[in-house]
């Protein structure tokens, strides 16, 4: 039965870096279900790389810090497919060269370029597909963070800026409900094991941690994220729009565990 009723409609997925990416993860729910898989990168490098992954189905390449391409991505996706049922926004970046520093010492330079790539593009790409994407049955999923209040110094200002593409679900969901009944929704995950994580400073502690802070003491797998984009994309959604979906096993309500309280206050216990 397919119950995503996903089969043969083209979805477009932008982000997949390798095998840990959650974009991966999703462009396999996807083709499991039977739906015509696009891919679009950053680059020609990784569009060789990303060819190993995905076998025949399409790869584009686009960087969405330029507007042109992005243009030139409709493009031809208009002249290839004709139409989209949905799209998967799954970039993030973050330079963390300078190493790590206090948010108030967040360089200008950083902070306006990953806002750019990993917020705004949301924004670019759905003003450039908008002709494209199904009126009636359209989805829009972006991939954000469990939670944005969490003040983590390792995340640094990333999560003011994925605070930013929450928002922009709304005014998205908002402006396109006047000619449509696309939706805009965020897939929300706790911490992953995925490549972009292992370049955030003292991640493997934090992920330890949150795995422990699951009410299954067992943390969140990259499937179980791709499992929820695919829902949010099919028609079986329908009802949902401008949510924030959060993948955390339980996390948010179990900070008090007495396990974890019981080691903090006595670590040689």
């Amino acid at each position: 039965m397919d119950f995503l009723t996903l089969a043969r409609q083209p979805i477009l997925v932008l982000g997949v870096a390798n095998k840990k990416s959650v974009a991966y993860h999703v462009g396999r729910v996807l083709a499991a279900a039977g739906a015509d898989v696009l891919y679009a990168v950053r680059s020609e490098a990784r569009r060789e790389s990303v060819r190993k992954l995905v076998g025949d189905a399409p790869i584009y390449v686009c960087d969405v810090e330029h507007q042109d391409q992005i243009d030139r991505l409709r493009d031809d996706i208009g002249r290839d497919r004709g139409r989209l049922a949905g799209l998967v926004h799954s970039i993030a970046f973050a330079d963390y060269s300078a190493g790590w520093l206090p948010f108030h010492e967040t360089p200008r330079a950083a902070f306006l370029r990953a806002i750019d790539i990993s917020c705004f593009s949301l924004t670019a790409l759905a003003g450039a597909f908008k002709d494209l994407l199904d009126r009636e049955n359209g989805s829009v999923v972006t991939i954000s963070i469990s939670t944005t209040r969490m003040a983590a110094e390792n995340y640094g200002y990333m999560a003011p800026i994925k605070a930013a593409l929450d928002s922009s679900l709304c005014f998205l969901a908002k402006s396109f409900s006047e000619f449509s009944h696309i939706r805009f929704n965020a897939v929300c995950p706790g911490l992953l094991k995925t490549s972009a994580s292992a370049g955030i400073p003292g991640y493997v502690d934090s992920y330890l941690f949150a795995e422990q802070a699951t009410l299954r003491k067992s943390a969140v797998q990259t499937e179980e994220v791709a499992n929820a984009v695919a829902f949010l994309l099919s028609p079986r959604s329908s009802g949902i729009n401008a949510q924030r979906l959060v993948i955390d096993a339980g996390m948010e309500v179990n900070y008090f565990d007495h396990r974890l309280v019981e080691r903090a206050m006595r670590p040689d216990a």
